[in-house]
This record gives structure tokens, C-alpha cells and sequence, in this order.
């Protein structure tokens, strides 16, 4: 079994969106996975959404254009791309009333603010986290 083979079926069995580079690293060096993960984003099979983050990625039925292809959408993606880091996190108090059921107004988009500072730029098509 290759490689490639190794990494897709990894991602294809996993529930899972969001991937780092690191979780590969039992099946083969940084850069051969590093090679594997760029060539699967030139096939569209992955987005990369951030320095060594990857999510599955699926056409848009209407646009054609790629989008992860997480249910939650792009704020979900974002979520889990923060907890796999290991980022502590909070929402806004809109958002969080919006979660808890105490308010029946459903925010356009949530706002994460983060409670430790991390250097990464995470971004899932037009939505963006950015803390320095």
C-alpha cells in the first residue's frame, strides 16, 4: 500500500473535518506527507485551511466552487480546527445567548474570541480567525 493510499483512507474512515500534518506522521516522514497533502489539494480532494490544516473539501452543487465539506459549514470547521490545536475559546455574548436559548435572534455568523494568543491564520472560504 502507498502512501497516498495510507492518507486517503485515513481521512476517508475518519468522522472527522479537520486534519494536521502531525496526525499522518506514523505513516511516513513530514515532507512525504507534506508532498501527499499538497497533491491532494491540487486534486481538490482537501482544502488547506491554515498552516499544516487540512479539511475535506466537496463541490458546491449551485457555484461549483470547492467548500469544506463539513455539515456544520465553514464556522464549524473553524471550531474544530481550534479545539484540535488546543486553543482555549469563548463566543461573544450574542452568540452565546443565541446557543444557551436565550435569545431567539440567530447571529449571521458566530464570533470566537480566543483566551490565549496562538500565531495561526485559519481560513475556511470567506470566513477567517486571525489572534497574534
Amino acid at each position: 500500500m502507498t502512501i497516498a493510499s495510507k492518507v486517503k483512507m485515513r481521512i476517508n474512515r475518519s468522522k472527522r473535518y479537520v486534519f494536521a500534518r502531525a496526525d499522518f506522521t506514523d505513516i511516513a516522514g513530514y515532507d512525504q506527507v507534506g508532498r501527499e497533502l499538497k497533491k491532494l489539494v491540487d486534486t481538490e480532494y482537501l482544502l488547506r485551511i491554515g498552516y499544516g490544516l487540512y479539511t475535506k473539501a466537496r463541490k458546491n452543487r449551485i457555484t461549483g466552487n470547492l467548500m469544506a465539506a463539513s455539515p456544520a459549514g465553514a464556522d464549524g470547521v473553524i471550531l474544530e480546527a481550534i479545539e484540535k490545536l488546543g486553543i482555549d475559546y469563548t463566543f461573544d455574548e450574542f452568540s452565546q445567548r443565541s446557543i444557551d436559548g436565550d435569545s431567539l435572534q440567530i447571529p449571521a455568523s458566530f464570533q470566537i474570541i480566543t483566551n490565549n494568543r496562538f500565531k495561526r491564520k485559519i481560513v475556511v472560504n470567506n470566513r477567517a480567525i486571525n489572534a497574534n
